[in-house]
This record gives C-alpha cells, structure tokens and sequence, in this order.
C-alpha cells in the first residue's frame, strides 16, 4: 500500500499540469497551501482523505484514479480462424493498433483469386514457400523473408510445394477486417 500511494503525487501533479493550473492555482481552489500541495505531489507529505479529497473535487477526478490501477492481462485470447485455406491466429488484442497474426497457408491444387482492399500489409515467412501473386508478378518467399505492399494490388498468397507455409502478418485496421472476418 504504502508503494502504491508513493504514486498519488506524480498523478496529481500529471492532473493539475493536465488542466494548465499552477500549484497556487489549485491549492487556492481545494482551500490549502501551495506549500502542502508542492510536499504532496514531490511525496515528502503522506497523502490521506482529507487532504485528498478537496483536491480532486477541484480536479474533477475520483481519489480513486490517483492510485496504480491493476495492469490488464497482457495475453491475447482470441480464437483460431480457420478460413479459405489458412489457419489465422491473432498475436494482438483487438483493440490494439497492431494487427499482427500468425497465417498457416495450406497448399492448394488451385491458386485463391486476388483480392484488393485499402491497406498495407507486412508479411514474414516462418517456416514454408510462401507463393505471393502480386498484381501480374509471381514471388516465391521462404523462411526468413520478408514482403510489405500495398494491398490496392491485387494479391493472392498459398503454400508453395506440398508443405504449410507460416507467416507472421501485419496489417492496418482495414486490412485486419478483410483478412479474419468473412467476406
């Protein structure tokens, strides 16, 4: 408790700073001294309710947003899609301004038809041939290599040979929606 509450005065400082006030110009409107203000959000005054409490009345925030919140669970837990071929597992929340997946491409006897779509898209090869048919060229890619176009090109991508092909692909927003979602 006592490390948590070492927090308080960086966060009232960040939340007067936020709103342009001085600390004069706070300590003046929760009916304190600039003094007691300057020692709390330096740490050197212990923070309690009723120093707390005109402040944040002041600032428009709960006591409650001046302490550490807990840190969201960092694993991603959405599932496999399996799709058209590929197997699509997301590396990255959905809300996340990252879209990353990893793609297992199965060979296929006939090519899939190109797409187009706004976008960009960064791809790179685990394991596999990766067979990318971008707009008339055919580009074979294999472990290690890497590919970022513009996705207004057409473009299609399956296994090469008789083997998976994993990919770890990125993509924007856009390109993330046509890629997972059915069409």
């Amino acid at each position: 408790m006592r490390e948590e509450l070492a927090h308080v005065g960086a966060r009232l400082r960040g939340a007067r700073q936020e709103r342009g006030w001085t600390l004069e110009d706070l300590a003046g409107r929760a009916g304190m001294s600039a003094s007691t203000l300057s020692r709390l959000e330096s740490g050197k005054r212990q923070a309690s309710l009723e120093l707390l409490l005109p402040l944040t009345r002041q600032l428009g925030i709960r006591v409650e947003d001046l302490l550490p919140g807990e840190p969201p669970d960092p694993r991603v837990r959405r599932p496999v899609i399996h799709r058209e071929g590929m197997t699509i597992a997301p590396l990255a929340p959905e809300s996340s301004p990252i879209r990353a997946f990893r793609i297992t491409y199965q060979p296929r006897a006939e090519p899939p038809r190109q797409r187009v779509h706004e976008g960009a898209e960064l791809l790179y090869v685990i394991s596999g041939r990766l067979h990318l048919h971008l707009g008339e060229r055919h580009l074979v890619l294999t472990r290690g290599e890497a590919a970022e176009f513009d996705t207004r090109t057409p473009h299609a991508m399956w296994a090469e040979g008789s083997r998976p092909a994993q990919v770890i692909s990125m993509f924007n927003s856009e390109g993330a929606r046509v890629h997972v979602h059915e069409p």
